[in-house]
């Protein structure tokens, strides 16, 4: 019976070990969720007979992976203190994360299998029925969602620099009537439940902040 290949892979300046259907959570790459990424340093390939060790990657090996979301991690507490100084300085911080599933892992001349290769087609494939099964307005092809909000005048902002916001779900917040940084910053509690449901986001806008991110955004920009 053959071992299971797995790789060392490098990412975010860490080294993980990973196998096929592993799920992992690293530092933030760029990827809308549903996509496939490619880690391209491998430093290690094992399974079938004696592990092959880069120098310090291994030449050509790849490993494929899923984003399945794009989040940030628990706040930690940052506290500094300077004695007879009076100085104290206390912050927070989430670190912005990527969580993925591992596909693949790619030998040197191997390319990514069907079957991995048809993972991201089938989420879009799930994407249109989502939106069919609300009220929305068919155009060339794609299913609009019915915007809940009248977008004000002047340019639109760019949404995407709000944590685990995309060119998909910019879209998306742009068909609902979303545009601005303030918008987003003055969201009520009524309004966030709708964007909730229209984008069966499960309370994502508050446990990601997306108030705070928009009107630090906002202010940066005045």
């Amino acid at each position: 019976m053959s071992a299971e290949k797995y790789a060392v892979i490098k990412t975010g300046g860490k080294q993980y070990r990973v196998v096929a259907d592993d799920i992992l959570e690293i530092e933030k790459i760029a990827g809308d969720a549903g996509s496939t990424v490619s880690f391209d340093e491998v430093m290690m390939i094992g399974g079938d007979g004696a592990p092959i060790v880069g120098s310090p990657m291994v030449e050509g090996a790849s490993v494929s992976a899923e984003v399945i979301e794009q989040k940030r991690g628990r706040k930690i507490i940052v506290f500094k203190k300077t004695r007879r100084k009076n100085y104290r300085r206390k912050n927070g911080h989430r670190q912005e994360l990527t969580k993925v599933k591992i596909l693949e892992v790619l030998g040197k001349g191997q390319t990514a299998s069907k079957k991995a290769a048809a993972k991201p087609a089938a989420k879009k494939d799930a994407a249109p029925k989502e939106a069919a099964a609300k009220p929305a307005v068919s155009k060339d092809g794609e299913a609009a969602l019915v915007p809940l909000f009248t977008p004000p005048a002047g340019d639109a902002d760019d949404l995407k620099k709000i944590s685990g916001v995309g060119p998909a779900l910019e879209k998306k917040l742009n068909d609902l009537g979303i545009t601005t940084y303030e918008q987003v910053a003055g969201l009520s509690k009524e309004e966030i439940a709708k964007v909730d449901d229209a984008l069966s986001f499960k309370g994502r806008i508050e446990r990601d902040d997306w108030l705070t991110q928009a009107k630090t955004l906002g202010d940066e920009k005045k």
